[in-house]
């Protein structure tokens, strides 16, 4: 996502603009899709410990959404998606990616089965040219709802409670449950901040007045409206993937093999060889033995933030590059995801370093960091899976 700080660039509001242009003290906007979106609306420091500590709403109604409806939905979507989308029950919502014939991802998502023949996919890269000749030949319908369906994710301790105090009901929803809890309002157990969270589904004529119903039942519980930076400090934190950073979508690649399969990415989980054909399955079959990197967790010595740092062995051999790197103000480590070549990518004793580099008062300075290989998220909160949820 490119950063403007113009909003005179052509970008059109969203659903929620009017009520984030009275947030706003930052006018740190950013173009997300062809909407303008706030990367902040204050402090980011105070937005990100609002969304760990209390709790915060974050617009992502620019956010690419597709129904795909029909008795061959379930075909279509199987055909698309390397996981099984038949174990995805009525009321549930699953990860999953999709690749091009090559095997390489195109995007990841989020899957909501909405009943028997009706699906919805999110994902971050406009995608309905790929829908459409993937449900070629199908009884399947394809309608972008982008335009039309706003939706909000409230997440942080105090959701709950929040939505509680708002009179609207989800005690029992586990994550990754979903439901229409009043006529024209669907909310779902999800989000990307790792954390207790939800996101609230609602056509866009009736996105302020669900705004206002929210802030106006958060008096006591701390709710502070956020942009995008709070949102990728807590992804990081969760150990979530963005694509055009963690990962490139194959098809806004110029350059030959940039794109990475799912084995790649640590997502070869989401290959099932059961469910008959996919698209790129043949090539996947024949990558899956032979991933030229792996995306590793990784604990940066110090507390430096090792961003875009190259990945060395032994402190001499390039081996990889980190794709997000911070200090983690919860974990409170040095935190980063990085691409690693296989051969240096062993769990035990990788003898793995990154060269960071620090501008201190105008002089760069550089040095070696340690490298520790991580198998668990930095930071996973017991809450974020209690149901019901603590009321804090």
């Amino acid at each position: 996502m490119s950063i403007f700080t113009d909003p005179a660039l052509g970008l059109r509001g969203g659903p929620f603009q009017p009520r984030l242009e009275e947030q706003s003290r930052s006018k740190a906007w950013y173009g997300w899709a062809g909407y303008i979106a706030p990367a902040s609306l204050d402090n980011v420091e105070f937005e990100y410990f609002a969304l760990r500590n209390q709790a915060a709403l974050f617009d992502i109604s620019p956010m690419k959404k597709y129904r795909i409806t029909g008795p061959d939905a379930l075909t279509a979507i199987n055909r698309l998606i390397t996981r099984d989308a038949a174990k995805i029950r009525v009321g549930r919502v699953g990860y999953c990616v999709w690749c091009d014939e090559e095997g390489m991802v195109i995007d990841d998502g989020t899957l909501f089965r909405l009943a028997e023949n009706d699906w919805r996919l999110c994902c971050q890269e406009p995608m309905l040219t790929w829908l459409l000749d993937a449900t070629w030949g199908m009884d399947a319908d394809v309608i972008d709802e982008t335009d039309t369906l706003a939706a909000l994710a409230l997440q942080g301790p105090t959701s709950y409670a929040i939505l509680e105090a708002a009179g609207l009901e989800v005690a029992q929803m586990k994550p990754f449950d979903h439901a229409e809890v009043e006529p024209g309002l669907m909310i779902s157990r999800t989000g990307f901040t790792g954390d207790l969270g939800y996101e609230l589904w609602t056509d866009r004529d009736a996105a302020l007045p669900l705004w206002d119903r929210i802030w106006q039942a958060s008096t006591h519980q701390g709710l502070r409206a956020i942009g995008y930076e709070a949102v990728n400090i807590a992804r990081i934190e969760a150990g979530y993937l963005a694509a055009g950073i963690d990962f490139q979508p194959v098809h806004a690649t110029e350059r030959l093999h940039r794109g990475q399969t799912p084995f790649e990415l640590g997502l070869g989980w989401q290959v099932n060889w059961d469910k008959g054909h996919f698209n790129g399955r043949r090539a996947l079959r024949a990558a899956q033995d032979s991933p030229r990197s792996l995306l590793m967790k990784l604990d940066v010595e110090g507390f430096k933030p090792a961003n875009g740092a190259l990945v060395y062995h032994r402190k001499r051999r390039e081996v990889g590059h980190i794709t997000s790197g911070l200090w983690s103000p919860t974990a409170k480590r040095n935190i980063a995801l990085a691409h690693v070549k296989t051969s240096y990518a062993r769990p035990r004793a990788p003898d793995l370093w990154a060269e960071v580099y620090t501008s201190e008062e105008g002089r760069w300075t550089t040095r070696m960091a340690r490298l520790t290989p991580m198998t668990t998220p930095f930071f996973a909160p017991a809450r974020a899976r209690a149901t019901p949820p603590g009321r804090l």
